[in-house]
């Protein structure tokens, strides 16, 4: 005669066990957790797991345990993995996610042993067939580029190392290549679009930080922008990834062949974490760029920040690409600054706004319309320039005001050569 057999009653004894270990977290969680495997209440149980697993929770939650593994792994395996079935299986790949990086960070588990969680995981989801699986396969092959990427992939001085190394990276960039038509497939407002775009373009660009170049490094973070939501306030001053990620974001905005759009990084919140920093001096510098202030940015290269930008390699070996950055950018903004239908400027104009020789406004004016800033005509007899049309881009605060100010000049305009037109009765009733 055969007896029923409650698989989750390891589970049960498991929290109970640990909530003897650590009776601070007993309350909040092994308790709660026990609970919800006993009512089989598994939406809840989810919820409460993943904010167990969650950044803002791990510096209390993430701990040591006998044996060299750690509360993230022991929940996973004890409780998670045991009723992996019932659980939203997104949400389960977040968890595993969170364990896998979780060892690596503690040093509980080598990068096999975090790797073989998320592989583990991926190999049964795509062994099911189900098709509801996209958003968690997509999710699992991001977090399994990011953990290699960021556990590093080479041993110094092999010249088989640096094959394999390269041999990793190539399948990294496949994966990344062949995801991103995927990614349109999901409902991109969805709870589950977010959390599956983030993971892919911190993959990405954490990919294009290793391999280069900057402004491949550039778009991708920027995208990722889109789904990251940096610490605020006090918190900020802690929050090193973010603050990681602003300086790599300003280094990649200043250097970056082709990136002239600057506004979109300086408005993002991201540039804020590092107020306080000793790497304030960036955001100075990239918000002097992005306005195409020529005088502000080589007086702060000159005068402010010498010091900084010379203990910087990638200033200092792209010095001459952010010069011209900086003399293009200056040049849309002079001709950003007349009037639409006064767009014509004298070299020598050019010149002293610029602070170039004359006789390099040419070449400068002729790199604008090659790099898709304005369009326009030369008249080299006349020494003058006639734009047509500049690249659209993001403003900030004093361009914005400025720009209300062109827009009432253009109203009042408007508004006085209707009147005239009625007082001279052209205007049609």
């Amino acid at each position: 005669m055969s007896s029923y057999v409650d698989a989750t009653s390891g589970s049960l004894e498991y929290c109970r066990g640990m909530a003897a270990r650590f009776p601070d977290l007993a309350e909040a969680y092994y308790n709660k957790i026990e609970s919800f495997c006993q009512q089989k209440l598994w939406h809840q149980l989810t919820v409460l797991i993943l904010e167990f697993c969650s950044e803002d929770e791990k510096p209390k939650t993430l701990r040591p345990v006998p044996g060299g593994a750690d509360t993230f792994r022991g929940l996973y395996t004890e409780v998670v993995s045991v009723v992996a079935k019932k659980i939203n299986q997104l949400s389960l790949a977040r968890i595993a996610s969170a364990v896998a990086f979780s060892g690596m960070e503690t040093g509980s588990s080598s990068l096999e042993e975090s790797r073989a969680v998320l592989e583990d995981l991926l190999d049964k989801l795509n062994g099911s067939g189900s098709a509801t699986n996209t958003a968690p396969v997509l999710y699992l092959q991001s977090r399994i580029g990011l953990l290699v990427l960021q556990a590093g992939t080479e041993s110094e001085g092999s010249a088989g190392d640096g094959e394999a190394r390269k041999e990793t990276l190539d399948q990294i960039y496949t994966v990344i290549k062949a995801n991103g038509p995927l990614l349109k497939q999901l409902v991109s407002d969805t709870p589950e679009a977010i959390v599956v775009n983030s993971a892919h373009y911190e993959t990405s660009m954490t990919y294009y930080k290793i391999v280069g170049p900057p402004e491949a490094f550039y778009n991708e973070a920027v995208d990722y922008l889109n789904y990251y939501q940096p610490k605020e306030g006090a918190a900020a001053a802690t929050d090193t990834k973010s603050q990681a990620l602003a300086v790599d974001l300003c280094l990649a905005a200043l250097t970056g062949e082709g990136v002239y759009n600057l506004g979109q990084v300086v408005s993002n919140p991201i540039l804020g974490v590092l107020e306080t920093t000793p790497q304030a001096w960036l955001v100075d510098l990239l918000r002097a760029c992005a306005r195409g202030s020529v005088r502000d940015f080589q007086r702060l290269c000159t005068e402010t920040y010498p010091a900084q930008i010379a203990s910087q390699p990638a200033l200092v070996n792209m010095g001459q690409q952010m010069r011209e950055k900086i003399t293009l950018l200056g040049l849309v903004e002079l001709v950003f600054a007349k009037p639409a239908t006064e767009r014509n400027l004298a070299f020598a104009e050019i010149a002293s706004g610029l602070d170039v020789p004359l006789d390099q406004v040419e070449w400068v004016v002729m790199r604008a319309f090659s790099v898709g800033l304005m369009e326009g005509s030369m008249d080299q007899v006349e020494g003058s320039v006639h734009v047509t049309w500049i690249l659209p881009r993001a403003l900030d605060g004093d361009q914005m005001t400025d720009l209300a100010g062109k827009f009432a000049t253009w109203a009042a305009k408007v508004t006085s050569t209707k009147e005239i037109m009625e007082e001279t009765d052209i205007c049609p009733q």
